[in-house]
């Protein structure tokens, strides 16, 4: 068998000395609020996380999804979803639409500041009679539990969007605080699965601010910058296997090589 590299990403990395701007995706950010260390490893020295595996039945959900809110935005008219929850909007319809839903195109905005190309890939924006624009984001669930935004882990949830209304804030689009998460929670109840899984769809409301994204950015920036590497982050799992384990290898040879020497001895 051939041996195995490690993997170390030569592209996209970013360089201090570099004049054109570098890219810097919503994810990205996220990823330097959960870690600033993994952030830099990643960024700056081409050394990603392990992969997870993709959520491709959420993302089937997230194509049906956009497939039908698209026939309504072509009627200019609203969802029934939106007529359920009295939701005054209907499917924004934008020459850029299919480019901002694009991974690896998205929103797209220059901070001009750090050199920073800011991006993300919004799944939908819906519009009032006043022009005002509502992020939507879509997700996928399945629990008995009643949807809520509290759950810790669903405060990312709350960042997507919020970075979402900072581009198009920056883009020069009325953005309201108001935006909509639709949540498709898979029903575990029926009898058998014949082939098929049945959906109940909900609209939760969530007022944002995006107060903190700018901020967030230069602290990212300057992160990338520095020739030394952040700290190991406590509430990181990556960093603490790599700490724990690197601490314990080393005991390990350190043992290894006394046994070593009093053998040769």
């Amino acid at each position: 068998m051939a041996e195995q590299k490690p993997y170390q990403r030569t592209r996209n990395l970013f360089d201090p000395t570099a004049k054109t701007p570098f890219k810097l995706s919503r994810s990205r950010l996220e990823n330097f609020l959960n870690c600033p260390r993994c952030f830099y490893l990643d960024r700056r020295l081409g050394i990603e996380p392990p992969a997870t595996p993709p959520y491709t039945l959420n993302s089937a959900v997230d194509s049906l999804l956009k497939k039908e809110f698209d026939q309504y935005r072509m009627k200019g008219k609203a969802h029934p979803l939106m007529e359920k929850h009295d939701v005054r909007a209907v499917p924004f319809a934008h020459p850029m639409m299919d480019e901002w839903r694009e991974n690896f195109k998205g929103l797209q905005y220059h901070h001009k500041p750090t050199n920073l190309i800011i991006t993300g890939a919004v799944d939908d924006i819906w519009a009032d009679e006043k022009g005002a624009l509502f992020v939507v984001d879509y997700k996928s669930t399945s629990t008995s539990a009643e949807i809520s935004l509290d759950a810790e882990y669903r405060q990312a949830f709350k960042r997507q969007m919020e970075i979402y209304q900072w581009l198009l804030r920056r883009l020069e689009f009325k953005v309201s605080d108001m935006g909509y998460f639709v949540f498709c929670n898979a029903d575990k109840t029926r009898n058998s699965f014949d082939a098929k899984l049945e959906f109940n769809l909900e609209i939760i409301p969530y007022e944002g601010s995006d107060a903190w994204v700018e901020p967030v950015i230069v602290q990212a920036h300057e992160c990338l910058l520095n020739d030394q590497m952040p700290d190991y982050s406590k509430n990181c799992g990556h960093c603490q296997y790599r700490k724990i384990s690197q601490s314990l290898e080393k005991g390990v040879l350190a043992k290894q090589n006394i046994q070593g020497d009093l053998f040769l001895r």
